[in-house]
């Protein structure tokens, strides 16, 4: 075997057990052999490798620049599955930096590619993925509708890590929804999935899904318990998105439990992952917690203004659930009541 695939596969190896730093590290080295060899289609597969690893780094602008050179080479070589794989990770990435309508777009241009090509797999992933995107942008009829289809598809395949993820989007809709039953039984099903498939990300995801539930049941010991669990793992795995949604979550636990500071400083560090990685809805959480936290303080005009930034953000982003939020809190101090908010 020649060097170039032998870097590959540790490469692939890696990712498999999220050690995504690594991963990267070889990716690119195979990818400079395969170049020099000049085997197109060795460096078609690398480069889609690379930018799924980006993607579950959190490295979203990373990922999006590989997938744009994955449709290219995947158009130059007509190799039409890598095309739809890429079109979907683009969607995916783009669904994380806030642009859920160009997302919808390629995800839906890769639905139609997997159903032409009858890839099963593919048009389940693909619905997933929509999903995902329908909920970022604040539809949750629609994302609930989408993963419970997933589902059903990833079932009928036998796919065990489709259906963990399908239940941890059930699971997070559903909360949106103010379904904390559902919500709870979903991220129990994923988290049984993961611990099978002894998948770190999953379980991860899955644990912070489950302390989300007790946060919503007003049981913030037990949410912080697993919050931990969520935390250590991300770290472990270098997911600085998923790591950065679960230490607002934990903010959100000690500020109603009145730790005013050690909310802050989980507000502040989440934050600065949300720049980092660029994520906008990200950042309108910190600051409608921020800004709860100044009203708590007796900065009522702080908080005002806190508030309102994030209404026009997620107004510009046409971030539905995360206006209603802003909308919400601002109403909260004009009646002069209701702080602090347990947001979903």
């Amino acid at each position: 075997m020649s060097m170039s695939k032998t870097l590959f596969q540790q490469a692939e190896a890696h990712r498999r057990s999220a050690e995504y730093g690594r991963a990267v590290a070889l990716y690119q080295k195979a990818l400079k052999q395969l170049k020099k060899a000049s085997d197109i289609n060795g460096v078609l597969d690398c480069t889609i490798s690379l930018a799924d690893t980006f993607r579950a780094k959190g490295e979203f602008t990373e990922a999006k620049e590989h997938y744009e050179d994955g449709i290219n080479l995947a158009e130059a070589v007509d190799d039409v599955t890598s095309k739809a794989d890429a079109l979907v990770g683009l969607g995916l990435s783009l669904r994380a930096l806030g642009d859920w309508k160009e997302a919808l777009k390629l995800i839906d241009k890769a639905n139609g590619l997997y159903k032409t090509l009858h890839d099963k797999k593919g048009e389940a992933f693909s619905i997933w993925a929509r999903g995902g995107a329908y909920r970022i942008k604040g539809d949750i009829k629609k994302a609930l509708t989408d993963f419970h289809s997933a589902l059903k598809r990833f079932t009928a395949l036998k796919d065990k890590s489709g259906i963990g993820y399908s239940y941890c989007g059930l699971g997070g809709s559903s909360r949106i929804a103010e379904k904390f039953g559902d919500s709870g039984k979903f991220y129990s099903s994923a988290n049984k999935s993961f611990q099978g498939l002894k998948d770190r990300f999953g379980l991860a995801y899955s644990f912070c899904g489950l302390g989300n539930v007790c946060r919503m049941n007003g049981d913030y010991s037990n949410a912080l318990r697993y919050f931990k669990k969520a935390e250590t793992l991300y770290k472990q795995i270098g997911d600085r998105v998923s790591y950065a949604y679960t230490l607002w979550s934990v903010g959100t636990s000690y500020m109603m439990l009145g730790e005013y500071g050690k909310a802050l400083k989980s507000f502040k560090e989440a934050e600065s992952f949300f720049k980092q990685t660029k994520d906008p809805r990200g950042q309108i959480y910190c600051i409608l917690g921020t800004g709860e936290l100044e009203y708590l303080s007796g900065r009522k005009d702080s908080a005002v203004i806190a508030f309102s930034k994030s209404l026009k953000l997620a107004e510009n982003y046409g971030f539905k659930i995360e206006r209603g939020y802003a909308k919400r809190l601002l109403k909260a101090i004009e009646l002069g009541r209701g702080l602090p908010a347990n947001l979903p």
